[in-house]
Formats: C-alpha cells, sequence, structure tokens
C-alpha cells in the first residue's frame, strides 16, 4: 500500500511537448495490445526499439517502446492513475526522429478517485515505417 501512495504522490513530468509542427493525427489503439502487458515487456509480435530519447519523462515513467507489422504501428507502456486516461498521440514525425507525446488526462470537476496507477500499452499510426529513426517521448497532464 505505501508503494501505492507513494508512487501516486510523485510528482509527473509536465513537459508541453510543443515541437514546432503540426500535431499529426493519430489514433490511440489499446485495443490492438493485449491488455496485460506489463512496463519493460514487448508484446510477443512487437519488436522492441532500441533508440529511444526518454530524456523528458520522470525516471519512474515506463520506457517501453515497439514496433508492430510493417513498423507503422508503434507501441508505448503510457501510466495513468486514479480518474486519469491516458492517450498517446504522434507530435513530429522526421527522417531523424518521432516524436510521441503521453498524456494523462484528468477530470476538470474534483471526484472520488481510486488510488493506483495503471500502465495501459497504447499505439500510435506512423505515416512511415519508424526504420532507424529515434523515438523521443514526452509527457504532460491534462484535465478534461
Amino acid at each position: 500500500m505505501l508503494l501505492v501512495v507513494t508512487a501516486c504522490g510523485s510528482a509527473q513530468n509536465a513537459s508541453t511537448g510543443a515541437g514546432g509542427g503540426p500535431t499529426l493525427p493519430t489514433a490511440t489503439s489499446p485495443s490492438e495490445v493485449p491488455p496485460n502487458i506489463a512496463p519493460g515487456e514487448v508484446p510477443p509480435d512487437g519488436k522492441p526499439v532500441t533508440k529511444l530519447d526518454t530524456n523528458a519523462l520522470s525516471p519512474d515513467y515506463p520506457h517501453t517502446v515497439w514496433t508492430q507489422g510493417d513498423g507503422r504501428t508503434v507501441g508505448v507502456i503510457a501510466q495513468e492513475g486514479g480518474c486519469g486516461k491516458a492517450s498517446a498521440s504522434v507530435l513530429e514525425q522526421s527522417a531523424s526522429a518521432v516524436k510521441i507525446e503521453l498524456v494523462e488526462t484528468t477530470p476538470l470537476t474534483k471526484q472520488m478517485c481510486t488510488m493506483d496507477i495503471r500502465f495501459p500499452p497504447l499505439t500510435v499510426q506512423l505515416s512511415e515505417p519508424l526504420g532507424e529513426r529515434t523515438v523521443v517521448l514526452t509527457s504532460r497532464q491534462a484535465q478534461k
């Protein structure tokens, strides 16, 4: 119990993810990934991504990324807790990097929420296969 309370009270990185380019339309799709994937695990049909820039994430945030199929589908393990809901979107795609923003959205109005942390697997779609590009992960919190 102490671990859960401590983890819920830790500060989240609030980087904005502003990348100078338009936000590309992508769909966050938890249904394409088995729901029992734990942080650090890659789905059986996934290929681990090793070229990662996670400097904008807090050290306790999951750093698991993989590709599926032809490399246009990129999977990530996000983090959400209580009444929060995680989502992912592609902010930028260039010849050398793909910037993915992870967002935890919480309700605008105060309400009772559970004190748990979940690590949902999410996917985003790229316009071209990832190939040798670096995946840059950022995170922020939002209210809705």
